[in-house]
């Protein structure tokens, strides 16, 4: 099974890409998105967003980063999409389904849904703009207010010649609100001959093989489940791919190889610590800790510990300092001129 990490806009950047590819079980990571207006963006534009081109666009980890570009203008999208092929990225992706209400207003993301002509003309400009051999994809809800249009932006995309489809089994009025309606990615699926990958509301082992069940599709993309828990691709990896049910964890007394164990995360928070320290602004630093450990408590105890112990630090030298107390080992000092002087 092919496990994609998915773009979250604000959350999965460069510094938590690295640190969960090093986890395992990741096959492929789409970027945040790169806003396109009407402007040919300068290259550092790209590189601030996808630094890992400096790798080869691969993380550190060695997994491959597909760049991910929001626009509602055909060429404008199409000329920024080749500035990117010249950099040597693993495809193109483009987004039809982010539901930011400041995105739909500018008719950007999911809100494109209302116009199957139009997605249909972004992909196929997208797609002559870039070599041949460069993949172009797309990610896609069921609809904007509702799903009525989805077989038929679905088949746009494809017509336009896109070589994959995400799509998330939501509307853009769904928001992140429960459920995901996997049965729909099925329909879609069975509409396209292109791959077509699920996405939504997948935050255990049980949720993917669900999901895999009812979406038909064998490969999975994963968000919010995947913050919340950095082990849950190496955890459904370690599935036998046709297996369609699993008891987990229930009634396990030692926990299976591929879980993640709190004392190994707990040494990645500290190289995330590093990362952010090392690559972000000051004024930004204690809140993307603050975010991640919120994420982390939903399926760590430990974490939410934690979490409560930061949460009021503001000063990254007094955060640095309450890891020290907990046993961390840094194999680098974090940048932190005061801490370095007492």
């Amino acid at each position: 099974m092919a496990l994609l990490l998915a773009p979250m806009e604000g959350v999965l950047d460069f510094v938590l890409r690295d640190i969960l590819t090093r986890v395992g079980g990741i096959d492929r990571c789409v970027s945040e998105f790169i806003r396109v207006t009407n402007t040919l963006l300068p290259e550092r534009a790209l590189l601030r967003v996808v630094p890992e081109f400096a790798n080869g666009g691969r993380t550190l980890a060695g997994v491959p980063v597909r760049p991910q570009l929001l626009g509602s203008d055909p060429q404008c999208l199409a000329e920024n999409a080749a500035l990117l092929s010249s950099l040597g990225p693993f495809g193109v992706d483009l987004n039809f389904g982010c539901p930011a209400k400041v995105v739909n207003r500018h008719g950007g993301g999911a809100a494109l849904l209302v116009d199957p002509e139009l997605l249909f003309r972004i992909v196929s400009t997208v797609r002559r703009a870039v070599p041949s051999e460069m993949p172009v994809s797309a990610k896609m809800r069921l609809g904007y207010a509702d799903d009525r249009l989805a077989e038929a932006c679905a088949q746009a995309i494809t017509a336009g010649g896109a070589t994959e489809l995400v799509v998330h089994a939501r509307t853009g009025a769904d928001a992140y609100r429960p459920p995901a309606y996997w049965a729909r990615v099925n329909d879609l699926r069975q509409m396209v001959s292109i791959p077509v990958i699920a996405n939504g509301e997948i935050w255990c082992v049980e949720d993917a093989l669900r999901c895999r069940t009812q979406s038909g599709c064998s490969q999975l993309m994963i968000g919010r489940g995947m913050v919340a828990n950095p082990g849950l691709a190496r955890e459904i990896q370690s599935l036998d791919a046709s297996s369609s049910s699993i008891e987990y964890p229930a009634n396990r007394r030692h926990p299976p190889a591929a879980v993640l164990l709190w004392k190994d995360l707990f040494e990645l928070v500290g190289e995330f610590w590093l990362l952010v320290c090392e690559r972000l602004e000051k004024r930004q630093q204690a809140g993307r800790l603050k975010q991640w450990l919120n994420f982390l408590r939903r399926a760590y105890p430990q974490a939410q510990e934690c979490y409560l112990a930061v949460r009021t630090l503001n000063e990254p030298n007094d955060i640095t300092l309450w890891l020290l107390e907990q046993g961390m080992q840094f194999d680098r000092f974090p940048e932190h001129t005061r801490l370095r002087e007492v």
